[in-house]
């Protein structure tokens, strides 16, 4: 397991009850508004015979999503186990199941161990990191055709949120922590590999991105 991640911390958060609620909102509501953003721009690109790689996809329902829109195969990397449950559930609802392969590990060290696919997806992953250029790098090195990321926005009035909320955990006495990246250095790390910003779209609080590799 990584030395930089407790995964004790990280299945106290992200756990059965989390999925569970997931689950029930995507069933109600679908994709929430900036991973929808992003999925609607890929898919209006064509997806045929384009495999996705995951990491940290929780319920796999971005994966669903791209699957059902002609994408041939998914595989999600996963540092808890607490959605295993809900996201078996969701596969088998939409007869994915043989196409949706879940593997357990921190992505940054399994990396060597995972294939390249021709869409990499990061939603809302950058932020609960503490080494973000190992995770650019990993991820970069695993696109073959588009990278698409949720990230925070650099704002001051972001980083207070995070702090706000890293406090809460330190009083709960969980190790977990977010973080907000500089936007700046992830894109830079992109553009230095090929990957050119094709579709953007922020909120007040989260920026999504897809690069593309250029040529």
């Amino acid at each position: 397991m990584s030395d930089c991640c407790d995964p004790v911390s990280y299945r106290r958060l992200f756990n059965s009850k989390e999925a569970a609620r997931r689950l029930r909102n995507y069933r109600k509501r679908g994709l929430d508004h900036r991973a929808a953003d992003l999925c609607a721009y890929l898919k209006s690109r064509g997806l045929d015979g384009y495999d996705l790689l995951e990491v940290g996809g929780g319920i796999g329902d971005f994966q669903v999503e791209l699957l059902n829109a002609g994408a041939t195969k998914a595989t999600n990397i996963e540092l808890s186990e607490g959605y295993e449950e809900a996201a078996k559930g969701l596969a088998d609802g939409e007869g994915l199941s043989d196409r949706m392969e879940r593997r357990f590990g921190d992505f940054v060290e399994i990396q060597e161990d995972v294939a390249p696919a021709s869409i990499v997806v990061l939603n809302r992953v950058i932020c609960c990191y503490p080494f973000m250029e190992r995770m650019m790098t990993a991820a970069i090195a695993k696109t073959n055709r588009y990278l698409a990321l949720v990230y925070p926005r650099d704002r001051v009035i972001t980083r207070m949120f995070i702090k706000v909320g890293n406090g809460y955990w330190a009083l709960r006495r969980v190790s977990f922590r977010a973080f907000v990246h500089p936007v700046a250095e992830i894109e830079a790390l992109a553009a230095g590999s090929g990957l050119v910003a094709r579709h953007r779209s922020n909120d007040f609080t989260w920026q999504g991105v897809v690069f593309e590799r250029a040529g």
